[in-house]
């Protein structure tokens, strides 16, 4: 079997393409599209067409809050490394993520509960919107909807896509009925490159690599 062998910038391209075509005629809103497809570029999953879930005007909203240049925290290193650093560098949007801190970790072996909770409520210490990438961690969510619901803070907008099995599917689901605007992995599929993927493919759009 002989392979064609493809110049490195034509790879992406042609993959879309794949994509569009194998999706063929299946209904996808046009301000959805590039998000979808990008989660499906990054995971080979073509169930991402049915089992994200946005908020209304998600994807407008994430638009106006990195126009503006509102930060992203992620739940992990890896989420935080796959989001693209030229985009991000263009919109002027810093990236943080306190998983790894040693007070976070410190904090939470004090208390008795994840470093992930203690990761958010740092992140809610800033003091300013903020856009919440979580592909690891239901607590962190259970965390950010407990903040929702105190009214102690409200986030721009959560990207809920946490990958497993305990309390997976609850936390998202508890997202989508906080009010909060949010974009989310429904079921147990999901993870931090799902994550880095959406605010990728909202990242393109703006400057015009969709």
């Amino acid at each position: 079997m002989k392979l064609n062998i493809i110049k490195p910038q034509e790879i992406e391209k042609k993959s879309f393409e794949m994509i569009t075509e194998i999706l063929g005629d299946k209904k996808i809103l046009q301000e959805h599209e590039n998000v979808i497809k990008r989660c499906i570029h990054t995971s080979a999953d073509f169930e991402y067409a049915d089992n994200l879930y946005f908020s209304e005007n998600a994807v407008e909203i994430m638009k106006s809050a990195m126009k503006n240049g509102i930060d992203i925290v992620t739940d992990t290193q890896m989420g935080k490394a796959g989001i693209n650093k030229m985009a991000l560098k263009q919109l002027g949007i810093e990236v943080h993520c306190f998983i790894g801190d040693e007070d976070v970790a410190k904090e939470a072996k004090e208390r008795g509960v994840t470093r992930s909770i203690v990761a958010v409520e740092k992140a809610i210490k800033m003091n300013k919107p903020l856009i919440f990438v979580v592909g690891n961690a239901p607590t962190a969510l259970l965390r950010l909807n407990e903040a929702i619901k105190e009214k102690s803070y409200i986030p721009a907008l959560i990207v809920a896509v946490p990958v497993g099995f305990v309390n997976v599917v609850e936390s998202k689901e508890i997202i989508i009925e906080s009010g909060v605007s949010c974009i989310v992995a429904k079921g147990r599929k999901g993870g931090s490159n799902i994550g880095a993927a959406i605010c990728n493919a909202v990242m393109y759009e703006i400057t015009s690599r969709a």
